[in-house]
This record gives structure tokens, sequence and C-alpha cells, in this order.
């Protein structure tokens, strides 16, 4: 964020006063971030939309899909971190009326009701792209879409399934395929975020996944954070491992190197911001 915002200052002082708003910003985010409903198939969803006031005019926008445990205020602050770095953020709500699980019993529930009914789940990814683009401050050609643990495997089959994405960023997220891309078909750009130490993920997976990407053609990257664990995003990892018994770890070093390999990856398929 430091290095974003010194490049800011730099720039607006290299240009003429005025000419492109956008670029203009020198001042510290003023954050929009509120709650908004929209729907799909009569199903009430609960987004969280932010982006930054003091920006005029579109911007990129990002959809952000939750961990199993559904929309949560992990998810927002992730929302408010895009927004702060110049996009449109968008959370969404893959579960419907915003549940969120207490349980991995619960949060293993709800993801599974998605997985298993793939033209829901599609449909609600849709609506979030659509609220998403109709926002005034939203350039609706360049749209990504990031998610974390299940939402990382959400984004990942929305790209295989052809979406219009720019880009779509999975962290620490399922690689299985409920639906193998032809050549050629995939649109989107992909990053996957991926820790070594993964006990979700087994080595087959990880290397029929890579060869999926290289036989449908895919613009991809995939990065591997040494010593990481599943979840190695979320700082209540640890709390979730001691209290349910899971292999989870925050990894603060992966958590950060992710994040910054997302800004280096938006900046190539957003030239632009």
């Amino acid at each position: 964020m430091k290095h974003l915002s010194w490049f800011l200052i730099l720039f607006a002082l290299a240009c003429s006063s005025g000419d492109d708003p956008k670029t203009a910003q020198t001042r510290e985010p003023s954050l929009f971030a509120q709650p908004i409903d929209y729907s799909a198939d009569g199903v009430t969803l609960k987004g969280y939309l932010a982006y930054d006031k003091n920006i005029e005019g579109r911007r990129p926008g990002v959809l952000v899909v939750h961990e199993w445990w559904g929309h949560n205020d992990y998810a927002r602050k992730r929302a408010r971190m895009l927004a702060e770095m110049g996009y449109t953020a968008l959370a969404v709500d893959m579960y419907g009326d915003g549940k969120q699980a207490a349980h991995p019993d619960d949060a293993g529930k709800f993801s599974m009701e998605v997985m298993q009914n793939l033209e829901a789940g599609e449909a609600r990814f849709r609506a979030a792209i659509d609220l998403l683009k109709s926002q005034e401050t939203t350039d609706p050609q360049q749209i990504a879409a990031i998610g974390y643990c299940f939402g990382g495997g959400v984004v990942l089959h929305m790209a295989r399934i052809g979406t219009d994405l720019a880009g779509v960023v999975s962290f620490h997220g399922g690689l299985d395929s409920m639906h193998k891309p032809e050549p050629g078909s995939v649109k989107a750009r992909v990053l996957v975020c991926h820790g070594a130490e993964d006990k979700f993920t087994t080595p087959e997976q990880l290397e029929s996944f890579k060869k999926e990407m290289d036989a449908a053609g895919v613009d991809y990257k995939f990065m591997s954070y040494e010593g990481a664990m599943h979840s190695f995003t979320n700082p209540d990892a640890d709390k979730f491992a001691e209290e349910f018994g899971l292999p989870l770890a925050y990894n603060a070093e992966a958590d950060a190197q992710s994040w910054q390999d997302m800004q280096d990856f938006f900046s190539e398929i957003f030239p632009d911001n």
C-alpha cells in the first residue's frame, strides 16, 4: 500500500493538474463500504460493496468470494482492502440470505449445496457480476474475481466455464474440476496462490490441475508458498485449527506475498488502472 501511495503522489506531481481525475488522487482513501442486497432465482443475496469516494470516474471491479464459512467480516475486509487499492469491490454471497457457518459441519453442508447445484451457484455469481457492473464507479469492461478456500474453487469453476472475466485469483482454493474446459474456451487469466503444505490438496490434484490448464491453453500462473498450510491468508485460521482440529494455519509471510502477487497480476490485466 505504501508503494502504491508514493506512486500516486509522484505521478500526480509529474502530470499537469486535472488531466485525469483518476490519477490525481493524493489523499488517503475515503471509503464507501456498505451492505447491498441483490437476488438470483428468487433468493435474496447479501453483498457488501466498497470503493474509494476520493477517486472519480470508473475503475475495474473485483468480486470477492468467501470461504466455506460464508459471507463474513473476513470477506468484507478483503473488499475494503481492494477498495483502498483503487478498485470497486463486491463481497458476494454464494449461500443466500447471508448464511454463515460457525462449525465445519455447517460450512461443509452450505458449500456442498452450492457445488451440487452448479446452475444455482453460477446464477448467483453472475448476479453479482451484473450488480458490480451496474455501479457508477465500475468499468463494466474490466471485471475480475478473487476467492478464498471454497471461493477459490468457485472462481476457478467460473473461469473454466468461460465466464467473461479479465482474471481470477484463487487463494488456497480447491483445484478439482467439475468442468473440463475445451482448448481456447477460458477467457480469464488465472492466478493460483497455493500453500505448499496444504493438506486439503493432494499431489495428484496439483498435477491434474496443471495438466488441465495446459491442455486448455489457459494463461495461468501457479504460485506455491513454502511452509504455508490451508487458509494461510486468514488470521483466524489458528483459532479454527485449535477449536476444530483442522489442518489450518495463518502464515503472515505467505499472506503478504500472495496479496502482492495478486496486485502484480492485476497490474497486468488492468494496465491502465
